[in-house]
């Protein structure tokens, strides 16, 4: 009996050794050393990892940016404030990730992933490392869809396509912001995710994005990523890679993405800002001498992926800002090299009233009409010339008034062909709404319409083609063949002279004889 029990008592010994795990944790520890303006020098993390997270005894997080031979320099990720010398620094023994997957869209969130909104929490179980080495040369293919802004200038002279990388660049309060949001709410109903990092902005145009977007539908297909003016700079550092992080997921997964940096003139502030209390070397503009690669490596991640990998795309649009019109400054050189064209927003165009107000000498795409339906690509050939002409003849008409015939028409001319492409904010248009206003310039039909009339004239087209049996022909075949452009340009010249006779006190002699808006005999 004494045995039975010895059996039942060594069984239960084994047991619980083996309950006991086998292997050894060690949690290495380090302490401060020195700490200010968001920086801690910490020894002791022998075996950190670049860019990995660790935690003060505080709850706050820091970044390992700077592994030094006898310190590692740690950018402060929270409030820093009760960190002293001596303070305990644990490693975490994971790089800076964040949530990605559907869960985010429609939230406002840190550029920790932390939600910031009043929403609640994530509800994502999928972390990704925020840094990652951009898709190789094989794995892309050539940019060839279109990615709509409903911007007719836009879509017209400057189309981007779906994985390019287009730089709208100028100086502030010029509208670059307005592009991107115009942009963004364009893409409702076309299956495409947004992302927008909004880098060093204040609280208050945040907040007027969130309720333009939820006002137009857009922020339910969209995630924004906050870093404001008041956050400390680790943060508007890490904020656009881990825009892009969340972008890549869902390209991984065969979506178009759209993602915004606004702006990365701050982003390269930020990064200058640590990289001096870091104690790295300065160079040009006192910015630390990687700044091309910190630009690089993001906007290298976006791009198209070919079929075998899911055909997903991420199509970037950065925004920079200069300074007095200065493109040739070292950040908007740097950035301009990386990407694939930039809309130059010009401040005297802006001033006198033009929306969107792209220097059309200075602005280009070098996608070009790879990215455009065939109907656009047919009727806006001649249209970046025909407004380089004009503005090339407009500055020179200033200084004198004696002007030959060839001269006025074309300045006549680029009048309205400026007051055609002028559009309203958050008012963006369908392809084939452009298609056919640029049908009207191809075909010189808008010299009879008034300057103030404009406005009114281009909303009445719109509505009039709505109704019109010719607009889903042109839906249907994407493009112009001869009697197609026939029966347009022949119920367009009936709309305008139905138009302009109702226009009070029209002056017939200023604008011509209607004869030329009579109708041809190809119907």
């Amino acid at each position: 009996m004494p045995l039975k029990n010895n059996d039942q008592f060594s069984t239960t010994i084994k047991a619980k050794i083996e309950k006991y795990a086998r292997s050894i944790s060690v949690n290495e520890e380090g302490k401060v050393i020195s700490i200010g303006d968001g920086i801690a020098n910490v020894t002791g993390l022998d075996h950190v990892m670049l860019n990995e997270l660790v935690q003060f005894e505080n709850g706050s997080y820091g970044m390992a940016l700077n592994l030094e031979a006898d310190f590692v320099g740690v950018v402060l990720l929270g409030k820093y404030t009760d960190i002293g010398e001596n303070s305990i620094v644990k490693r975490t023994k994971r790089v800076v990730s964040v949530p990605v997957g559907d869960a985010l869209l429609g939230r406002i969130i840190d550029p920790l992933g932390n939600a910031i909104d009043g929403k609640g929490t994530i509800a994502s179980d999928k972390f990704v490392q925020i840094e990652k080495i951009a898709p190789g040369v094989m794995a892309r293919q050539a940019v060839s869809q279109p990615l709509e802004t409903g911007i007719l200038s836009i879509d017209s002279m400057f189309p981007i396509g779906k994985g390019q990388r287009e730089l709208i660049i100028g100086d502030r309060q010029t509208g670059k912001t307005t592009i991107a949001i115009d942009t963004v709410i364009n893409q409702k109903g076309k299956n495409v995710y947004c992302v927008y990092v909004a880098i060093g902005q204040k609280n208050s145009s945040i907040a007027q994005l969130v309720r333009t977007l939820s006002a137009k539908d857009a922020l339910d297909y969209t995630v924004i990523i906050s870093a404001t003016a008041s956050d400390i700079p680790a943060l508007k550092y890490i904020a656009p890679y881990t825009g892009i992080t969340i972008a890549e997921e869902w390209m991984q997964k065969g979506k178009d993405v759209l993602i915004i940096y606004d702006d990365l003139s701050k982003h390269a502030v930020a990064y200058r800002t640590l990289s001096l209390l870091l104690r790295r070397p300065p160079g040009r503009e006192a910015y630390p001498g990687d700044v091309f690669y910190l630009h690089s490596r993001l906007l290298e991640r976006a791009c198209k992926l070919n079929e075998a990998n899911g055909g997903g795309s991420i199509t970037a649009l950065p925004i920079i800002e200069t300074q007095a019109g200065d493109i040739a400054a070292y950040i908007p050189t740097n950035v301009i090299s990386i990407t694939d064209g930039q809309l130059f927003m010009m401040t005297s165009l802006f001033n006198a009233g033009q929306r969107p107000a792209i220097d059309a000498g200075l602005s280009v795409s070098r996608v070009g009409s790879a990215a455009q339906i065939k109907c656009i690509k047919q009727m806006s050939g001649s249209l970046k010339l025909e407004l380089a002409q004009y503005r090339e003849l407009d500055a020179f008409s200033q200084f004198g008034s004696d002007l030959d015939n060839e001269t006025k028409k074309i300045l006549e001319h680029g009048k309205r062909v400026m007051l055609m492409v002028k559009q309203q904010q958050n008012q963006p248009l369908s392809q084939i709404d452009e298609a056919i206003m640029l049908l009207v310039i191809n075909q010189r039909l808008i010299k009879w319409i008034p300057l103030d009339n404009f406005d009114d004239f281009k909303m009445h087209l719109v509505v009039h083609f709505h109704e019109s049996r010719l607009y889903q022909e042109l839906a249907t075949k994407l493009t112009f063949d001869q009697p197609l452009i026939n029966k347009f340009v022949n119920e367009i010249k009936v709309f305008i002279k139905n138009y302009v006779l109702g226009i009070e006190n029209y002056d017939l002699k200023q604008y011509g004889s209607l004869s030329e808006l009579d109708l041809s005999d190809n119907k």
